[in-house]
């Protein structure tokens, strides 16, 4: 017997199918039961476990999901082992919040060890939760042996890696201008920087800044002051200035003006091109008002930027001044990235802020702003935690963004106000601009000097490149675009990070510098302690008892490759000095980079995985769009810098999930979805539908909870009422499947049909799984469910399974229909694994046709190409818009579809397709009588034209009136002879005149008693007439619909007979006497009695103004 059930309880069905997988082990079976010869290889991005999972986390799970359970059907081995991304910045900081501490307290206050605990217990503080989603959502992946990045096997990989990097002469250590944090304390890559939503718009205080000129004589002879006019966003920076840059091709003006702020007349010099910028509106009624008689500025001199080389200036705000080569400074110079597009043409150097400023300060010797600290270390102006150091008079130890402390204003308008009172300001004013933010502490960064450790990315970028263009990438766009240009643009990897809690940079060097030794193994670092404790620099050799070799975990637990316990170890040179390792971490996005190898501890086990291919590279992965320029290129750097080619084939970057109306969903806003909420409500398989059937994954998704439910209604719900249909009348009938299959040439008309419909969805899914092209394949499979499936399918069927003796035709049906879910069960799967898989246990269980234990550990579907009738699915689709033409014309006149009429005609644009129209499905489908063709539409409708006014009246105006009673004088002929020559003369005041196809409009109408709809390839005209016969006939009709309703309610089987009783009006009683037998066979009466009076337990009958009294005795 299959399965019956009252309801569906999608929340409760994928509750019992998470039982029912565990009991079975059916998710290990999935993989055990395919070869190892026949691999799909998979990497699982590592979320980070010290946050909670949101919704988009859903999305980016079951796009993984999808495609690895796909491949399972399609016969291939796929491992899938979860990990947890456990190092960097989001651990860190939020530690730092639980433990109420800052970064310079680690290793004060707090011992580097009791921190990095601490960070440990703390990163995988929601593990269980992000497990209960993987569960409850149906994401099979290894979660029992994940891969956890700060376990010591991982980082021995890690280090391998940078060996080999190392090796390869591309880790370097450089002192440059990098992306710095303040808030966060470290130093950050090119790619970090360019995560989503990095880059905002701020509006910053600009001001165009006056630079003295020293003398200006050896160019002309000035009597007032000269100042170069330089702009900045930063007034911060002004601090640190110690050039000017001019570009030598563009033409500069020495303008006379007045200072609009101290009404001084000064000599201003800026490029010619910008002098619009500068003198605004406001710059010039603030100049003319003081001086109205004079111009707002005149030229006294032109130039070119190559004759302003060299010139001196004196320093702007002179606190304090460069400790080298100081009379190299305040001075012009060229710079090739000068241009006059926004400022003055005039670009202020400050090197330690800027890396463009930074080079060109390098190539021209001019010296960066570098004071001596207490230690007599060289360091910039404003220290680590972003505020001004000692010995800048009012503006020492203020921030230099507000955004780094809440107890002061802006420092930039402090600094811009006393530059006015000096003299020194020409116009200030707020400015949009897009200025970075750290990825995780969301405040600005500033570009600092940075004594850091660097991977030569730039001398793979043509090989990334190359290996990128091998890439199936969907979308395609991303790949092309996003993707390659971040290739194109490389920058080398600024790998060190002025932190605690990550992988130690495994880096050790003599104090001079002349020495290094980068360790690639923990064996390798058990040798050189070994030679460092015999020469004397370290007491006892930490690993004293590792056993290299042994890769139990007992051996690799008895010591800890992190900072805390590094650290200490002191290794001997080759000239025997001792060699300290750098103190840096490395950027945890190496970390997750370096997952398909460090993943199964390569090279120390599993070698041979990653160097035979068969886990490497990986044939799929995904994670969302933020990901492109972080773990997605991360995984392709390492991949091409270490191996040489690629780390992935495919790989579906997915858009962002966004609240209902596009915003993005926040704590703040409030606005944020909870998977566990919707998923208890609704579902997993509801969710996982509508995710991925609203739009394209890689397409932003606004999530509206209606769409989950309308899911549910409209395709589970019809899934479930389909196998309710048929387990019902199968249970009836004791059908099994245990007949001999029929062949599908020998099935009815719609059987034949609906299979080769079914074959040809097995194609398209198949093709969009291939693809990676999921939401093509959802929105197939509900199309073929709701709209072939049920609603013409199994409607037109419905008496096939219920009436007649169990014969061939019904037999046919049963198989058809069985065939068509269990096919469903098994192309769905992918995307909804738990109702599919109690679909086809439900059928399986019953049939045993399918000798596997799961939905999930069958075979994908065959196309069989000889069932596929094109010809047949073609006219059965025209037959279906005839009948959703003429269903339309019902429903907007209120006609009731029981309600028979007499007859509809067809008129089809290309009449040959007429006898692939199947007539009688058209006669029951709309509940016509007759069905007529037509070759011309002419008598179906009546046309007319009528003028074109907005045509007519702009080439004819006065005569308007004319030639609309001169239309209305059209006859049929008229009418045609436009139709087929696109024109027609009409004589106005005896003038011809010829209107063409613009000028008139035809016009349909419907003749009485007809009425017509049509789309591009047909019009029906249906006949609204209704005879009294046919009237009586709807009466009989909705008889037996209102019965059929009344034994449901009172828990009739469909197999029992009845005896009914009537009472009523005598009209409505004749209509269901003349049609006795029709009535009798639908609703399996025995009898049909007349009573004269009200029956016992009777039920109101009313319709077309008609009562009867109902009874029905068993």
């Amino acid at each position: 017997m299959f399965a019956e059930y009252k309801k569906l309880d999608l929340s409760k069905l994928c509750s019992e199918v998470n039982v029912f997988w565990e009991k079975n082990k059916i998710f290990e079976k999935s993989i055990s039961s395919r070869s190892e010869k026949n691999r799909f290889v998979f990497y699982e991005g590592p979320p980070s476990a010290n946050g909670l999972p949101g919704i988009h986390h859903v999305m980016a799970r079951l796009i993984k999901d999808i495609f690895c359970r796909y491949k399972t059907l399609s016969g291939f081995r796929v491992d899938r082992k979860a990990g947890w991304d456990t190092h960097g910045l989001p651990v860190e900081l939020s530690v730092e919040k639980d433990l109420n501490i800052k970064k310079d307290d680690i290793g004060n206050s707090i011992s580097i060890s009791e921190y990095n605990e601490a960070c440990k217990k703390t990163v995988m503080k929601y593990t269980e939760v992000w497990n209960e989603l993987t569960e409850i959502m149906g994401y099979w992946v290894d979660v029992d042996s994940p891969y956890i990045t700060y376990k010591n096997k991982y980082m021995e990989t890690v280090w391998f890696l940078l060996k080999r990097l190392f090796d390869k002469n591309l880790i370097y250590k450089g002192y440059t201008i990098q992306p710095y944090s303040p808030a966060a304390g470290t130093g950050l890559s090119s790619h970090e920087l360019n995560q989503p939503g990095c880059y905002k718009l701020v509006k910053d205080l600009s001001v165009f800044a006056l630079f003295e000129v020293r003398d200006v004589s050896v160019l002309f002879e000035a009597n007032k002051k000269v100042f170069f006019a330089a702009w900045t966003t930063t007034p911060w920076t002004l601090f640190a200035n110690t050039g000017l840059a001019v570009g030598k091709k563009i033409t500069y003006v020495f303008v006379e003006t007045l200072n609009p702020f101290t009404l001084e007349e000064i000599i201003l010099v800026c490029a010619e091109d910008c002098l619009s910028r500068i003198f605004d509106e406001k710059t010039k009624k603030t100049i003319l008002k003081q001086n109205p008689s004079k111009s707002i500025y005149t030229v006294v001199f032109r130039c070119k930027g190559v004759d302003l080389i060299d010139l001196r200036y004196h320093q702007l705000l002179p606190y304090l001044k460069p400790q080298e080569l100081v009379n190299q400074a305040f001075r012009v110079v060229s710079a090739d990235f000068v241009n006059t597009t926004d400022g003055s043409g005039v670009v202020h150097l400050a090197p330690t802020f800027g890396a463009d400023d930074f080079m060109v300060a390098k190539k021209e010797g001019i010296p960066p702003m570098l004071i001596l600290d207490k230690k007599n270390n060289l360091v910039p102006i404003v220290d680590l935690s972003g505020r001004f150091v000692d010995g800048l008079g009012e503006f020492s130890g203020r921030c230099v963004k507000s955004d780094f402390g809440d107890d002061e204003g802006s420092v930039d308008i402090d600094i811009v106000v006393k530059l006015k009172k000096s003299g020194l300001a020409f116009k200030s004013e707020k400015y949009e601009h897009s200025y970075p933010h750290c990825w995780r502490t969301d405040k600005p960064i500033l570009y600092y000097p940075l004594d850091s450790w660097f991977i030569k990315s730039t001398d793979y970028r043509d090989l990334m490149m190359r290996e990128n263009d091998k890439i199936n990438w969907k979308p395609k766009s991303t790949g092309e675009g996003r993707f390659q240009n971040w290739l194109e643009n490389i920058n080398d990897w600024n790998l060190s990070r002025s932190r605690f809690w990550g992988i130690p940079l495994p880096i050790w060097r003599s104090k001079d510098g002349g020495e290094v030794i980068c360790v690639g193994s923990v064996k390798e670092l058990k040798v050189l302690c070994e030679e460092s404790v015999s020469a004397g620099n370290m007491l006892n050799n930490p690993l004293v008892d590792f056993i290299p070799d042994d890769m139990s975990s007992v051996n690799y637990d008895r010591f800890d490759l992190h900072k805390n316990w590094v650290d200490k170890i002191v290794l001997t040179s080759k000239s025997g000095k001792p060699m300290y390792r750098e103190s840096d971490v490395i950027d945890v996005w190496f970390d997750s980079g370096s997952m398909p190898y460090a993943q199964w501890h390569y090279p120390f086990e599993n070698k041979d995985l990653i160097d035979s291919g068969s886990f490497f590279p990986a044939d799929f992965i995904a994670e969302g769009v933020d990901q492109t320029r972080g773990w997605f290129f991360t995984l392709h750097a390492i991949g091409v810098m270490c191996f040489g080619r690629a780390a992935f084939k495919n790989v579906i970057s997915n858009g962002l999930v966004l609240d209902s109306v596009g915003q993005k969903m926040s704590k703040r806003l409030g606005n944020t979805v909870n998977p566990f909420d919707v998923i208890k409500e609704h579902g997993a398989d509801s969710l996982r539908w509508y995710m991925i059937t609203n739009s394209q994954p890689w397409d932003n998704l606004k999530f509206d909870i209606s769409g989950v439910v309308e899911v549910k209604q409209k395709l589970f719900s019809t899934l479930h009422n389909i196998y309710s249909f048929f387990s019902l009348y199968a249970n009836i009938d004791r059908f099994k499947y245990v007949e001999p299959v029929l062949f599908v040439k020998d099935r009815p008309l719609l059987d034949q049909w609906i299979l080769s419909e079914l074959n040809t969805l097995i194609k398209v899914v198949e093709r969009g799984y291939v693809n990676y092209e999921p939401t093509l394949v959802g929105r197939a499979i509900q199309e073929f469910v709701v709209d072939k499936l049920s609603n013409w399918y199994v409607r037109l069927c419905r008496r096939r399974f219920w009436k007649g003796d169990y014969d061939v035709n019904k037999v046919s049906a049963y198989q058809t229909l069985y065939d068509c879910l269990v096919t469903v069960s098994k192309l769905a799967s992918p995307i909804a694994p738990f109702f599919m898989e109690r679909l086809f246990l439900d059928l399986n269980q019953v049939s045993k046709k399918d000798l596997v234990d799961s939905v999930h550990l069958s075979t994908f579907p065959v196309v069989d190409g000889g069932v596929i009738n094109e010809g047949l699915e073609f006219n059965m689709a025209l037959t279906r818009d005839i009948c959703s033409l003429a269903l339309s014309i019902r429903k907007k006149e209120n006609i009731r579809v029981r309600q028979p009429l007499e007859s509809i005609v067809v008129c089809l644009n290309d009449s040959t397709l007429e006898q692939g129209v199947v007539v009688d499905l058209i006669k029951s489908e709309i509940n016509v009588k007759s069905v007529l063709f037509s070759a011309e539409s002419d008598g179906l409708v009546k046309k007319c034209l009528v003028p074109n006014f907005s045509v007519l009246g702009k080439k004819y105006g006065s005569l308007m009136r004319e030639i609309v009673s001169g239309v209305k004088l059209f006859t049929d002929v008229d009418v045609l002879t436009f139709i087929k020559n696109g024109e027609i003369s009409l004589f106005v005041n005896e003038r011809e005149l010829i209107l063409f196809g613009d000028d008139l409009v035809v016009k349909v109408e419907d003749l009485p008693g007809f009425l017509t709809a049509k789309n591009n390839r047909v019009l029906v005209s249906l006949n609204t007439s209704i005879s009294k016969s046919l009237l009586d006939e709807g009466f009989a009709r909705e008889f037996v619909n209102f019965m059929q309703g009344l034994r449901k309610d009172l828990n009739l089987v469909v197999t029992d007979t009845v005896s009914i009783v009537l009472f009523g009006d005598v009209g409505a009683v004749d209509i269901i006497l003349n049609h006795r037998s029709y009535v009798e066979g639908e609703v399996l009466a025995k009898s049909i009695v007349v009573s004269d009076k009200k029956p016992k337990n009777n039920t109101l009958f009313e319709f077309n103004n008609y009562k009867m009294y109902i009874a029905i005795e068993e």
